[in-house]
């Protein structure tokens, strides 16, 4: 059974029917475009694990993943260790790391590098501390997912807007102020496997972001390899696998992103049991060989996983987050021939009248570019200037 319905799950579908396996796909929207391709569809909400429990014992599932659907990986831990399927770890494990306000507060109790941060279940309790706010800060919702609902607040004066906002994306309810971390370099948003506990493939990468989008926080690129030195990387690898060990974490793909602080100091800032939604798995399977999507999908029925190994890139590696900048009907998308890169993949989304909206979060991105560079100096260029020679028309 896979959680969710969006586009990300179409390469896992078809890596389950490759593997012979009957692909159960289950939320609440039966015109989800995943439905279309999976064998059976379940009308389930995947936030409501006690619903998707009792989905699960009737279809007599053999496995159960949320991958890229952050909402549903709650229940898929739960529902995994109540019929005793193959599991990430223990739920408890699984309800810290998908809770913003106690993965902080776990990461603090156990030495690790952590921004000072908080979590309310009000905007009023969360306008009374502001006297210890380390501004600037970021407020967020402790259980959402795409950078829905974020913001950078510089003053006191913009903060109650910022936790409103943060308010209304939160399923729960709850709210997070947080330091900013002011980074050095690019922060990292890549994906990663433990296998039995152990780390068996770890990437990181250069997450990139457009200043101009509605949301200057939402992913917009992301290059391989990352602007970590060797050390910090290798510093942060400790950490994650030091992370997962405690919390008893097994066979599992995650999202994993990192930073280094102009203070100097590496953190983890986000580590959630899925593999991310921006075909994160798939990106490093055109750079690496390393085919993530196939592992976690026999390893959540049980099945060997083989082939895993720590491989390095090869060559330089983009993926562009296709999105407009005002909301609009999109008309066509324009790559100018002179780009020194191979055009690998493009995967547009929608087509010729859609309507599409400004870049506000990760839902309203409208397709994928993947691009390969000879030369590292030639992909930064391009990403820097992204708007010279790439351009969405919308009208």
């Amino acid at each position: 059974m896979l959680l969710g319905g969006l586009r990300y799950l179409l390469p896992v579908i078809k890596a389950a029917h490759e593997q012979g396996y009957y692909v159960i796909t289950a939320d609440y929207i039966p015109t989800n475009i995943a439905h279309q391709y999976s064998d059976e569809y379940c009308n389930v909400s995947v936030v409501d694990k006690d619903a998707v429990l009792k989905a699960a014992q009737k279809l007599q599932i053999d496995g159960i993943m949320s991958f890229a659907c952050d909402p549903g990986v709650v229940a898929a831990s739960y529902v995994q260790n109540k019929m005793g399927l193959p599991s990430f770890g223990p739920f408890e494990s699984i309800e810290i790391l998908q809770n913003k306000d106690k993965f902080r507060s776990f990461l603090q109790r156990n030495g690790f590098n952590v921004p000072l941060s908080k979590g309310f279940d009000s905007v009023d309790a969360a306008m009374e501390e502001t006297y210890w706010y380390p501004w600037p800060v970021i407020v967020k919702p402790t259980d959402a997912a795409g950078s829905k609902g974020v913001t950078r607040v510089d003053r006191v004066e913009d903060l109650r807007p910022a936790l409103e906002h943060a308010m209304n994306y939160s399923i729960s309810g709850h709210i997070i102020v947080e330091e900013f971390i002011v980074k050095e370099g690019c922060s990292s948003d890549s994906d990663s496997i433990s296998i039995d506990g152990k780390l068996a493939f770890v990437s990181f990468n250069a997450q990139r972001f457009d200043e101009n989008a509605s949301n200057p926080f939402t992913p917009a690129a992301y290059t391989w390899p990352s602007t970590f030195t060797k050390e910090q990387e290798d510093y942060l690898t400790s950490e994650i696998q030091r992370l997962i060990t405690l919390l008893g974490l097994k066979t599992v793909v995650y999202n994993i992103e990192t930073r280094i602080g102009v203070n100097g100091k590496p953190y983890i800032m986000e580590l959630t049991p899925r593999g991310g939604g921006n075909r994160l798995c798939e990106m490093l399977h055109y750079a690496t060989g390393i085919d993530l999507i196939t592992a976690i999908t026999r390893a959540s029925v049980g099945d060997s996983v083989i082939n895993i190994g720590q491989k390095p890139y090869q060559g330089h590696w983009a993926e562009i987050i296709l999105h407009a900048d005002i909301n609009g009907v999109f008309d066509h998308i324009e790559i100018d021939k002179n780009l020194p890169a191979i055009i690998i993949e493009k995967d547009i989304w929608v087509k010729k009248g859609d309507q599409v909206e400004s870049f506000d979060g990760a839902n309203n991105a409208i397709g994928t570019l993947v691009l390969k560079f000879e030369e590292e100096n030639d992909m930064i260029k391009a990403i820097s200037c992204q708007r010279d020679w790439l351009k969405v028309i919308v009208k």
